[in-house]
């Protein structure tokens, strides 16, 4: 019975084992770290493959010069070859022992079955992507290409906002690309991505003598369509009779080319009339025809201020100072190194109040416990994972290491508010364009079930650290106030959730910008309203 229930547990702590391994990779640079650990063990098994199927064609081959010798010397002289008994038994024998023999050899499936053993369990007990870790990793890369406005063209040569990499995609890359962007209806980026490969496909085919992995025909077919459904009829038409050309038996095509033909005559039709203005067209005019001086809108907004393309105007800049602060006991014997980033809401930068053994520390201890990070509904209080917030986060409490503890009371002495009220610390690993969309830290009055179940009100401040250096991209934004926040390893971003009358700032509204290169840890500490009361009192005027 004691063996029974220990091999059940053993089978529950391997299937929740399993289930946490394949969770959302892409979600998470330290998860993608493993997956090349994944990608070792894949090449180490196609070697050993590659090896055996070797000596097994060597063999082959032997037995092949052994046959045609043979066989060479009996055809000069048949007759006479045959009218040797030793010659006539080996002929047979040839063709019935060794040709079993060596058609076994050609049939042995065992270094293939025993590859493909390993590849199954290589993908049970180790990372492994999934469909929806390629989807995700294809969004981010597009949202990449969005918010830091970089040409397709040269994001598949490499390059990220004016830095060169190594790597390059291929037609087939950029292919998949477009195939994403597909599934997921977005034409605009298919056609991006689907005319990128098509200029690829060409290049590698003249450069190679061997065909690319991605036929022509099928990148027109996605390209043609998905131009006309952005509004250029004539062109997916032109496409498409290309396609037929190489392919003229393509029946989808073949449907597509008549479905076009028709609206094209439609258009015209509706040319004659006078009705030469689509829908897409009108919305498009109304665009043009809005009023001028409207100010850009908050996406606008936030993804100038992650290109480093906003900041604040010289009034607000030039009244920041940079000081030492000693106002707590532990601070009048270590200062605290302080930059104001913004007055009003005021946001300071605490320089060097996170160590680089502390980091490690955290990281070390947060690493096993990360799960894809989710938000609060605030309709029902419960939380759940979200396009617009992709990274995976874990809670570490006080009492999993002096290290979390003593972070605690740095916290405290920064702020000069209790952490008894606050929550955990949350470590935060970003993962391939990992970001999270301008969003509040605090709850607003209509959020009645947000931290209901903490007791402890409002978060009332935000304490930010950052845990790495981040090589492009990555910047924490405050749309609003033009401010971008930009990582730096060792400090701290600080600012009050709540005005002095318990009202939410909503000029704290931000968020953090996609990773371009490299990869981005922060930690928060969120303080709540419970505690607070001496420390920082209300306002009796219900105005501030």
């Amino acid at each position: 019975m004691r063996l029974r229930k220990m091999y059940i547990l053993g089978a529950w702590v391997i299937i929740n084992c399993l289930c946490l391994i394949r969770a959302e990779l892409y979600t998470a640079i330290t998860d993608l770290e493993d997956l090349l650990d994944t990608e070792a063990m894949f090449m180490e098994t196609l070697n050993r493959y590659i090896q055996r199927e070797e000596k097994k064609l060597e063999r082959l081959k032997r037995k092949a010069e052994e046959y045609k010798k043979e066989h060479s010397l009996a055809s000069a002289d048949v007759s006479e070859y045959l009218s040797n008994p030793i010659n006539a038994y080996l002929l047979v024998k040839r063709l019935t022992t060794d040709w079993t023999t060596t058609e076994s050899l050609m049939t042995d499936q065992t270094a293939l079955d025993d590859a493909q053993h390993n590849f199954t369990e290589i993908k049970r007990f180790m990372k492994f992507p999934t469909d929806e870790d390629l989807t995700g990793a294809a969004a981010a890369l597009i949202r990449l290409q969005d918010t830091y406005n970089m040409d397709t063209s040269s994001l598949a040569q490499g390059e990220l906002m004016g830095v060169k990499y190594t790597t390059q995609l291929s037609a087939s890359d950029c292919f998949e690309l477009g195939r994403q962007s597909y599934n997921s209806l977005d034409y605009r980026h298919t056609v991006l991505w689907m005319t990128e490969a098509l200029a690829r496909q060409e290049a590698e085919t003249r450069l190679s003598s061997n065909k690319t992995e991605t036929p022509k025909w099928e990148i027109l077919e996605y390209l043609a369509y998905s131009t006309y459904m952005e509004g250029d009829v004539k062109s997916a038409l032109d496409m498409t009779n290309e396609l037929l050309q190489i392919y003229p038996d393509h029946e989808r095509a073949q449907g597509n080319k008549v479905y076009y033909l028709k609206a094209l005559e439609k258009k015209t039709d509706s040319v004659n009339t006078g009705e030469n203005v689509t829908e897409g067209h009108k919305e498009e005019k109304e665009i043009q025809d809005a009023p001028l001086g409207k100010g850009p809108t908050e996406r606008e907004l936030y993804e100038m201020a992650c290109r480093g393309n906003l900041t604040p105007p010289v009034e607000i800049t030039s009244q920041l100072t940079c000081y030492y602060s000693s106002s707590s006991p532990f601070a009048r014997l270590a200062r605290l190194k302080v930059e104001e980033a913004y007055p009003k809401p005021r946001i300071l930068l605490f320089r060097d109040v996170m160590y680089d053994s502390e980091i490690e520390i955290i990281k070390r201890l947060a690493t096993p416990r990360l799960r894809r990070a989710t938000v609060q509904n605030f309709k029902t209080g419960q939380l759940e994972t979200a396009n617009y917030r992709i990274s995976k986060s874990a809670w570490l409490n006080e009492e999993d290491d002096p290290i979390v503890s003593r972070v605690s009371r740095r916290v405290e002495d920064m702020t000069g508010l209790t952490t008894k009220t606050a929550e955990e610390l949350q470590v935060v690993n970003y993962g391939i364009g990992g970001h999270y969309e301008p969003h509040l830290d605090f709850a607003r009055k209509e959020e009645t079930n947000a931290f209901k179940s903490l007791g402890t009100g409002n978060r009332i401040a935000t304490v930010l650290f950052y845990m790495s250096d981040v090589a492009q991209g990555g910047a924490t934004v405050f749309p609003g106030l033009q401010l971008a926040l930009w990582p730096q390893k060792g400090t701290a971003a600080v600012w009050m959730n709540l005005l002095a009358n318990g009202n939410g700032d909503f000029s704290t509204r931000h968020a953090a910008c996609p990773v371009l290169a490299g990869s981005k840890w922060v930690s928060n500490k969120w303080l709540h309203e419970l505690g607070q009361e001496i420390l920082r009192p209300c306002s009796l005027d219900p105005s501030e």
